[in-house]
């Protein structure tokens, strides 16, 4: 399904292919021969998506834009099944494997590789040829890379990262109800959407 969303429109490079359970959400834009397979969702929200030359974006995965942090999958990049990527730079050759997590402004280096429900927070930088192992967490700029059960370790880094300002533009002891208020009136945009037809092609 293609949406018209805040103005923007999905555009598809005809030699490319989007599953017809698929959804792309605004200005979503979509390489040569990319795939983005079914029940995916590309959601460029007050921002953009783009997935380079030969990308694939498999199943179930989640690509949403933002307007400071857009999400831009380079070329030759596997997203894998039930990825959640948001707000993130992925570099060519990059491999995000099965139910990985890469939160806004980070940057994945090219051909790195997040493992299996790895995780890379906010504002976290990889080197080019990173590797996060499997359940593992990558904190930081330049990144520290820990396993899940060194939480204080983490938390250190994390703290200063800013997740809260981040991703809501709120400070870390605004309220549920206001954090949430904030979130249910920039959602309510979608009401505004429309089904568009299939998108013309574009120049990457």
């Amino acid at each position: 399904m293609l949406i018209e969303h805040r103005g923007g429109r999905p555009v598809v490079d005809p030699s490319a292919y989007v599953a017809p359970t698929a959804v792309l959400c605004g200005d979503v834009r979509v390489g040569p021969d990319a795939r983005v397979l079914f029940g995916a969702v590309l959601s460029a929200e007050d921002g953009h998506v783009s997935v380079g030359a030969r990308s694939v974006v498999m199943e179930n995965s989640v690509v949403r834009g933002r307007r400071q942090h857009p999400a831009v999958v380079g070329d030759d990049v596997l997203v894998g099944p039930h990825v959640h990527l948001n707000g993130a730079r992925v570099e060519s050759g990059s491999f995000l494997a099965t139910g990985a997590a890469v939160f806004p402004g980070a940057v994945i280096g090219a051909g790195s590789e997040v493992r299996v429900r790895g995780v890379v927070h906010v504002n976290t930088v990889l080197p080019p040829e990173s590797m996060v192992p499997i359940g593992w967490i990558a904190v930081g700029d330049p990144a520290s890379i820990l396993p899940p059960d060194q939480h204080d370790q983490i938390w250190a880094i994390q703290e200063g990262l800013d997740f809260p300002g981040t991703v809501y533009g709120t400070s870390r002891d605004t309220s549920a109800r206001e954090r949430m208020a904030r979130q249910s009136a920039w959602f309510a945009a979608h009401r505004d959407d429309v089904t568009v037809e299939p998108p013309q092609s574009f120049e990457i």
